[in-house]
């Protein structure tokens, strides 16, 4: 086990040291290519992260659903957003919430995927810029140059600046470009559930201002009726004397007689 570890460490060493010449041999272009790396994976880094914890959602779709008429039951980064976009009395102001909401979320995503794609591109180009400065270099070599060892050394300096700058730049674009793809995967996912969400919200609180309407529209028929039979009630009215003299007439006129 301890030769094999020491096996291993002089096997890092020799990789190690290996690099450290290689980068040295790709003159300039390689600090570019190393800073434009930096960025892109480390923006790539910040993307991923911030995805992963906004679009892990540990509650199923009926728990959420359950959540929009329930916010007392709200938990973690969903129920932050279910409480930021929730609670509108109409469907504009629910909309202009959640136009809100993808200007603060989406936004900053979008935002930094460009930065990523920007570095993507950027990193065989300054690739390619290094290959023809190391070409310029080897031709300038050859041009002043008397043949010795001399000019051989500058010729071979100059090929491996300008072989060496364009690996790096593909090896740092051909991983970022599959790094950005996936990125932008999960971020797609991630609109989709906002806006899946959004519907649910809408469909909501549409049948609740439906079932608002029809009650309130059902109180007011139940009163119009009430306010129509009151008032014919009122014009017919009970019923008094002056309808009453002819039948009683009839019934008094013989007890005169007699």
């Amino acid at each position: 086990m301890q030769q094999l570890f020491e096996r291993a460490s002089q096997a890092a060493q020799t990789l190690g040291q290996q690099a450290i010449e290689i980068w040295l041999d790709g003159g300039w272009a390689m600090i570019a290519i190393a800073l434009i790396a930096f960025a892109m994976f480390g923006v790539g880094t910040h993307i991923y992260l911030r995805l992963r914890r906004r679009s892990r959602v540990a509650v199923t779709e009926d728990t959420w659903r359950r959540w929009i008429d329930h916010p007392h039951e709200r938990r973690g980064d969903l129920g932050e957003i279910l409480d930021s976009v929730t609670g509108g009395a109409t469907l504009e102001d629910t909309a202009q919430r959640f136009a809100a909401l993808r200007a603060t979320e989406a936004a900053p995503f979008e935002r930094d995927l460009k930065v990523m794609g920007v570095c993507v591109n950027a990193a065989p180009l300054v690739g390619l810029l290094g290959t023809v400065t190391g070409m310029l270099s080897t031709f300038g070599a050859l041009a002043a140059g008397s043949g010795g060892d001399k000019t051989m050394n500058m010729v071979a300096r100059g090929i491996s600046e300008a072989l060496i700058t364009t690996e790096t730049g593909l090896v740092i674009a051909l991983p970022g470009l599959f790094f950005q793809y996936q990125l932008n995967r999960r971020f797609q996912r991630y609109k989709a559930f906002l806006a899946h969400v959004e519907t649910v919200s809408t469909q909501t609180l549409h049948r609740g201002n439906s079932a608002a309407r029809l009650e309130r529209a059902r109180a007011i028929a139940s009163q119009r009726v009430a306010e129509i039979l009151r008032a014919r009630l009122a014009v017919k009215g009970p019923t008094n004397s002056s309808s009453m003299p002819r039948t009683s007439q009839r019934a008094v006129a013989p007890a005169h007689a007699d």
